[in-house]
């Protein structure tokens, strides 16, 4: 029996963020694509025009009520231990990546929200 869009959705709802994150690579493994916030299309001169940003930083400002797992992706991310994480997590704002291009702050960016942060990208 095939499962229906609502079907998914609530599967989804119910899943962790850890096995969110492994359902995305298998998806992106199965089907040899990656997943990406979309973003606006850059102009034909590489955005100058439009003074969009070539690098951005990732900015998070609230850990919000799942701290623990935002500070398990914050090691993630950074690639640093638990209670390095954990330091970064309890002084904020912190930059959690500095200078990246700005697709790669979206997906960060997203990731952490998913987790219940706030973040900001600057």
């Amino acid at each position: 029996m095939a499962m229906s869009k609502d079907d998914i959705i609530k599967a989804l709802e119910d899943m962790k963020l850890a096995e969110l994150n492994e359902l995305v690579k298998a998806i992106e493994d199965h089907f040899g694509v990656v997943a990406a916030a979309a973003i606006a299309a850059p102009a034909a001169d590489g955005g100058a025009a439009t003074g969009a940003p070539t690098e951005v930083d990732v900015v998070l400002t609230d850990a919000g009520q799942s701290k623990v797992a935002v500070i398990k992706l914050v090691g993630q991310l950074t690639g640093k231990g638990l209670m390095d994480a954990k330091a970064v997590v309890e002084k904020l704002p912190a930059v959690i990546k500095a200078k990246v291009k700005p697709e790669e702050g979206e997906e960060i960016k997203g990731q952490l929200v998913a987790a219940g942060a706030t973040v900001e990208l600057k």
